[in-house]
């Protein structure tokens, strides 16, 4: 599992499709925390998924964990919908699971 935090060491680590969903997350959501781990690797046993120009592609799973003050006064199932939704050309280019825990900064208080 190869963790996608902050740091420019582990953004020159990341591959296309983490960059690119980061980069959408934060231009849409402009998280104050926001890691992003890549969980391909423990579903190799899948049978690779034939979607779009990226076939057999490997960044398939990842885990997202994102506290931003735009998911105020919205539903979990929302919060999921809007992250899904504006990660739809990901899903049709192969991209196949997300693990979302979505948060309001005044939540990430609380569970500290």
């Amino acid at each position: 599992m190869t963790s996608l935090s902050e740091s420019a060491a582990s953004a020159t680590q990341a591959g296309a499709r983490a960059l690119r969903v980061r980069q959408t997350l934060e231009t849409r959501f402009t998280p104050v925390r926001l890691d992003i781990q890549d969980e391909s690797s423990r579903h190799a046993h899948h049978v690779a998924m034939t979607r779009g120009p990226e076939a057999g592609a490997t960044e398939t799973h990842f885990r997202v964990y994102m506290v931003s003050e735009a998911f105020a006064g919205v539903n979990r199932v929302t919060r999921s919908r809007m992250v899904h939704d504006l990660l739809d050309s990901e899903f049709a280019s192969g991209l196949h699971a997300l693990a979302l825990t979505l948060r309001t900064p005044e939540e990430e208080g609380r569970s500290a």
